[in-house]
């Protein structure tokens, strides 16, 4: 894993032609989600996972690289509000909107509500629009299993009925057995109205972003896949999620390709879902948004990925904004660049690590970068 540098004054990610980038926002204090309000104002959840030991072999080089790029491993948990007041493309106005959190991720605003996932559950607060700071109590709506892989995404339903809850594996491939994984690597639905619970996909070993393909109305996700297999094996993807689906986690990948290292159930490899879209082994894919036509000059409808990259690895992968173009509701062509340059060309060291990624309401793309503590914005040049 290489070295967390940040960035120089001056430097930034490189811009894809025809496409230019600028700091939104800087020095953050490790910024992983972004959630833009309807009146523009942007929110970010800065928060990180470094307190834990490791949970397997795979795992020990990743955690004491991370103990040493920031050996205090202390979680800001809060979510700062982001105002561009003038319209320059830079926020002037920083306020804190929520603190006091548990590792919070996933953020979402329905009407008077605003929605958070905690490492440890969904907690609802009120809120008023246009404030700069929710101090109202919240109220625990969900109890998740803090630990191992973190973060709760959230995304609404369009309906605006339900809300959908990323919570991932506490291991590998289910190390300490599958009693400890009950209710992870696992989609989530609760429904708003009844206050009800339920697993909407499971067998994703750590389902982050999560958008909706407007055309088809399905729910998309990006997954990271299980270590120790190699350099390709098997790779992370993107892929539609089906209600009641099961894809794999931990007895197989990529559809029925059992993994013998894990004590087998043929039953469940065989209900097994081969993903639609292979990223590459060990991106890190974890920011998903979606881009319709134009938003960026030259880019069709698609998929923009934050790849926030790999650490175990012969040669490093992810480090990079991508976009994956989609026709008649599916993927359709190659990976684009949108960002890169987030790694030093001798892959010691990276300068920035892309996370969460949404479009503001001026139609920029916003980026989180968790080491360069930056958001990015990438308009047309």
């Amino acid at each position: 894993m290489p070295t967390a540098k940040g960035w120089s004054d001056g430097q930034t990610p490189v811009a894809a032609p025809g496409l230019k980038v600028n700091a939104f926002a800087a020095d953050l204090d490790h910024p992983r989600w972004i959630e833009v309000l309807p009146n523009g104002d942007v929110l970010v959840a800065e928060s990180m996972s470094m307190d834990r030991p490791p949970r397997s072999v795979f795992d020990y080089a990743m955690v004491s690289t991370m103990r040493r790029a920031n050996a205090m491993g202390v979680s800001a948990n809060r979510i700062t509000l982001l105002r561009d007041a003038d319209g320059d493309g830079v926020a002037e106005i920083r306020e804190v909107f929520l603190d006091g959190l548990s590792q919070p991720f996933g953020m979402a605003l329905l009407g008077d509500t605003f929605y958070v996932g905690n490492t440890d559950g969904l907690v609802a607060f009120p809120y008023t629009p246009g404030a700069t700071r929710i101090t109202g109590p919240g109220r625990q709506l969900a109890t998740f299993k803090p630990a191992g892989h973190w973060t709760r995404s959230l995304l609404l339903s369009p309906d605006r009925q339900k809300l959908y809850v990323g919570v991932g594996s506490l291991t590998n491939i289910a190390d300490n057995g599958m009693e400890v994984e009950e209710g992870r690597a696992a989609i989530h639905e609760f429904d708003i109205a009844s206050g009800t619970i339920r697993i909407f996909a499971s067998g994703l070993r750590n389902a982050v972003g999560m958008a909706w393909e407007p055309h088809t109305g399905a729910l998309w996700t990006v997954v990271n896949e299980r270590d120790g297999l190699g350099d390709e094996t098997p790779p992370d993807y993107l892929t539609s999620v089906r209600d009641g689906g099961f894809y794999g986690w931990p007895y197989c990948y990529w559809g029925q390709t059992v993994d013998d290292r894990v004590p087998q159930d043929p039953a469940m490899v065989a209900q097994a879902i081969t993903p639609d879209y292979a990223l590459g082994g060990h991106t890190a894919s974890l920011g998903l948004c979606w881009l319709p036509a134009g938003t960026l000059p030259g880019f069709p409808d698609g998929m923009a990925i934050g790849q926030h990259g790999s650490w175990n690895r012969s040669k490093l992968s992810g480090y990079k904004l991508v976009f994956i173009p989609f026709a008649d509701g599916r993927p359709a062509g190659p990976p684009r660049d949108i960002l890169s340059g987030f790694l030093a060309p001798d892959e010691r060291e990276s300068f920035g690590r892309p996370v969460g990624v949404t479009v503001a309401r001026d139609g920029a793309v916003l980026m989180a970068d968790d080491v360069g503590n930056v958001i990015w914005r990438v308009t047309g040049a």
